[in-house]
């Protein structure tokens, strides 16, 4: 990623197609415990939360290079986890 302004529109793209699937899976897919969706759809607000904050205020000390490599490494795993989960609640 180039800039700060391009990660972050990329981060918006992904938790807010993450939040229509879960929502469309809860509503057309088989039965699901309400909580368990509420619990999804609150982690993923919660995770594009923190890694927009992240993303505005980068930790001091670290290579700018190695800590976006990280926020995305670890974004991408975040994000592997909800899919995941919204697969196993069909």
């Amino acid at each position: 990623m180039a800039k700060k302004r391009n990660l972050k529109k990329v981060i918006n793209y992904i938790c807010s197609n993450l939040f229509a699937e879960c929502v469309a899976a809860s509503l057309y897919g088989v039965k699901t415990n309400e909580e368990n969706v509420n619990a999804l759809l609150s982690s993923i607000l919660r995770m594009h939360n923190d890694y927009i904050s992240r993303i505005s205020h980068p930790e001091p000390g670290i290579l700018p290079k190695n800590y976006y490599k990280n926020i995305l490494e670890s974004f991408n795993k975040d994000v592997s986890e909800v899919i995941d989960q919204i697969s196993n609640m069909n």
